[in-house]
């Protein structure tokens, strides 16, 4: 890393952040980052497969995936802290593996930081300190100005002479992520960042984290296998499974239009209806619906059998009418504000209903049940099953 002792003059002249886009507006950005068919194996297991994948300057994606998917070594593989079988990984428009010896850039001269899942601070070491860690080829007063700035965005002013252990989960999650940001990176790579923090801290610094990536302008890459988590702070999702790249896209085009059954199921309860096409109409047990509000149903499923995939916010039970019996209720799972209905249609299709907390069902019920979706259904074929 070049010193950075122009860093004062370059603060006052350059602007240090870039405009915050609109999540998911960033698609003619240059990619920092490209991932070209990479792979890699430990043993007789493919951890990587011919995974491709572009991050754009400015975006903050997420890895998301189960336990053993790939996620964290696709991590480590752009950190250099694992060496690919295959592929290139490129930084900045840089090379920095390709499988083969002679490309490989080692992990501190590849401009990319880290914050890794326990945070990693010294704790003997102020606040300030930790931050700083980094800079020691940077003059005494730029060292002192980014140290003060970084803080500062982090919000931590007035906790720069404190040590590890007199700061809260969070603090030290924001002290970890100041210290990575310090050197200005190219790339911030955020390991679990979370999975430390309790339920309500967890939820505030996703929206932190995220504010404090946008305002200091830097490209992120997060991993984590929970769903709702990766759903609020990226750009853009990167579902993997069994070492490969699922599906990539907004997070709200990757949740309302899933390319596969795992996807669908992954990112949260996913049930099926039984359906048929026939001409401009759907017919599902729970009525019939509008061929244009099936996403993408192409002409050649035309007469075909299809499966719908709902939410248990698409769905609506109430207490069954005389001579209607829509389905009955096999379970029941409380949630606080919500309860999660589980009711078997007289098909013998499986759908879920989330309901108020206060409107009890009992279970074994008869119950009507109503698809409320007011957006376009997601679909498969129903030979895919």
């Amino acid at each position: 890393m070049s010193a950075r002792n122009d860093y004062i003059d370059r603060r006052e002249t350059t602007e240090t952040t870039r405009p915050a886009d609109e999540r998911g507006q960033q698609s003619t950005a240059e990619a920092v980052l490209e991932l070209d068919g990479v792979t890699k194996s430990f043993g007789s297991e493919c951890a990587v497969e011919e995974l491709s994948l572009p991050v754009r300057e400015g975006e903050l994606l997420t890895l998301l995936g189960p336990s053993g998917c790939g996620k964290t070594t696709t991590l480590r593989l752009i950190a250099g802290l694992e060496r690919p079988d295959g592929g290139s990984i490129r930084v900045g428009g840089e090379r920095v593996a390709a499988g083969d010896e002679r490309s490989f850039v080692a992990p501190e001269r590849r401009d990319v930081g880290v914050v890794f899942q326990d945070f990693a601070l010294f704790p003997h070491m102020s606040a300030a300190e930790n931050v700083a860690f980094g800079l020691d080829d940077w003059d005494d007063e730029a060292r002192e100005a980014r140290v003060e700035e970084l803080l500062e965005l982090v919000g931590l002013a007035d906790h720069a002479a404190s040590t590890p252990d007199e700061l809260s989960g969070g603090q030290k999650q924001r002290v970890a992520l100041a210290r990575s940001l310090a050197p200005e990176p190219e790339i911030l790579l955020l390991d679990e960042p979370f999975s430390n923090l309790d339920v309500d801290l967890r939820v505030e610094m996703r929206e932190e984290v995220r504010r404090i990536l946008k305002e200091a302008g830097v490209t992120g890459v997060s991993v984590t296998h929970d769903q709702e988590e990766a759903m609020s702070i990226s750009d853009r999702v990167a579902v993997m499974n069994d070492g490969q790249l699922m599906q990539v896209g907004r997070p709200e085009e990757v949740f309302q239009h899933p390319e596969s059954r795992f996807v669908a199921g992954f990112l949260g309860h996913a049930s099926f209806l039984s359906a048929s096409v026939v001409d401009d109409i759907v017919e599902t047990p729970l009525g019939r619906v509008g061929r244009d509000r099936i996403h993408g149903l192409a002409p050649e499923y035309d007469r075909a059998e299809i499966d719908v995939l709902v939410r248990p916010d698409d769905v609506l039970i109430r207490p069954a009418e005389e001579g209607r019996v829509d389905g009955r209720v096999t379970y029941r799972r409380y949630l606080g504000p919500t309860v999660l209905y589980r009711v078997e249609l007289e098909n013998g299709d499986v759908v879920e209903a989330m309901h108020n907390h206060a409107e009890r069902v009992e279970l074994e019920a008869p119950v009507g049940v109503e698809l409320a979706a007011t957006h376009d259904l997601a679909w498969f074929p129903t030979e895919d099953h």
